[in-house]
């Protein structure tokens, strides 16, 4: 379910062998490279099959699938802007810390000083862009490596974060915050009888129609543009069988969500977050740019690419997310405490790595990042479920990462043996 990404178009781009591509050509070369790139979505599955023998079910229930989504929806937010800064050849060690810089900063506004939560929340998202613009600003003007800036960031933040909020937390947050993080969609339509599985909500399911004819229209118009650019495309069976699987997906996901207690709202953010970064990394100049910086420094500064102002905004961009996932975090504790956002720099950037992304930079989708982050949630949530101690999930994880970079290493080697 990937969408043409900058890096997927190239000027004189030859088929095997050198020949130049024919228009609209279908060749197993197509259908190979395509499988690779949906290599990620792959392992997904056999992972989610796995546990889902090993919990006997459990893992798929409704209302499990609903807690894996609600309790992991900052580390997901917080892959959407790793995953562009490390396309553009970048780090960020600091998001932990601003996660929980700015959710004690909410609190202080809500809680101690009463202000209305819509004010609350703009000033938390502006404080967030201010530091990721004071991050920014070092990395893209000043010239000093994100690394380090980052890792001064951690510490600062956090060191911020302690004198702000002493050794006690600050809640409780407004209704309408923790409705955010915990809480689901009413049925606005009323529910709809599925034979044995019971009820679900009518609205929910209508969504889920919907999310389905958007992934054909967005996957064909995909299909078309390489075409028109002369690359190779998989056979139209295996389109079909695609988009079949996915249709499947996304349908068993928001049945069960339905049966539970409707969507989440987070996930209605994360929708809307995915979607927006989705189409600004893939159609827009901006995300061509963020592309072309961590593919060929020297050829974009070249090509004119301002650099020092795309580096800056996407961290920018990291900062506002930040804010997002702190306030997430927050209301979904129904406190700010000293602790949060304690290593979510390192899953938020296993997540990107994970879903795709290239350790040189120029490689990766927003939908990999996501994918990867909750390929750690499921691990994560299925090892749970089966009794496993937090030394045997660590070391799964740490053995996927590595996994998943290795992988990349590997093909490019192959790429480049080929070629």
């Amino acid at each position: 379910m990937s969408s043409i990404s900058p890096a997927d178009v190239k000027v004189g781009a030859t088929g095997d062998g050198g020949a130049p591509r024919q228009p609209g050509k279908v060749s197993l070369g197509g259908m190979s490279l395509n499988l690779r790139s949906s290599g990620i979505y792959i392992a997904f599955a056999a992972i989610i099959v796995l546990f889902s023998v090993l919990t006997d079910g459990a893992l798929l229930t409704p209302q499990n699938i609903s807690n894996i989504i609600v309790q992991n929806s900052y580390v997901l937010i917080l892959a959407i802007g790793m995953i562009l800064i490390i396309i553009a050849g970048h780090i960020d060690l600091s998001v932990g810390s601003v996660v929980a810089v700015t959710g004690a900063l909410a609190a202080v506004l809500m809680v101690n000083m009463g202000w209305p939560w819509p004010l609350a929340l703009l000033a938390t998202l502006v404080a967030g862009a201010l530091i990721g613009a004071w991050q920014g600003y070092w990395i893209a003007y000043f010239g000093i490596p994100a690394f380090i800036v980052t890792l001064a960031g951690m510490l600062l933040f956090r060191a911020l974060t302690m004198t702000v909020l002493g050794n006690q937390g600050i809640g409780p947050f407004p209704d309408q915050v923790r409705t955010l993080a915990n809480g689901f969609t009413d049925g606005y339509l009323g529910n709809i009888g599925l034979g044995p599985l019971g009820g679900a909500d009518l609205f929910s399911l209508l969504i889920g129609v919907v999310a389905i004819a958007g992934m054909f229209t967005a996957q064909l118009r995909t299909r078309n543009a390489r075409k028109g650019y002369g690359q190779s495309v998989e056979p139209m069976a295996l389109f079909w069988l695609k988009m079949a699987a996915g249709a499947a997906i996304i349908l068993f996901l928001v049945v069960q969500l339905a049966r539970f207690k409707n969507l989440p709202w987070v996930l209605v953010l994360l929708a809307i977050l995915v979607l927006g970064y989705s189409m600004m990394a893939n159609r827009t100049v901006f995300g061509r740019q963020i592309y072309a910086i961590g593919g060929n420094l020297q050829a974009a500064i070249m090509s004119g690419v301002k650099v020092k102002s795309v580096v800056f905004w996407i961290f920018v961009n990291m900062g506002v997310l930040s804010a997002v996932a702190g306030i997430i975090f927050a209301g979904r504790l129904n406190q700010a405490g000293p602790t949060a956002g304690d290593s979510f720099e390192l899953d938020a950037i296993a997540a990107a790595f994970i879903g795709g992304a290239a350790v040189q930079g120029g490689v990766g989708k927003v939908v990999g990042a996501i994918t990867g982050g909750l390929i750690m949630a499921v691990i994560n949530n299925g090892m749970s479920l089966i009794g496993s101690p937090s030394e045997r999930v660590m070391l799964v994880k740490g053995i996927v990462l590595l996994a998943a970079v290795a992988f990349d290493v590997w093909t490019k080697r192959r790429a480049g043996a080929s070629r």
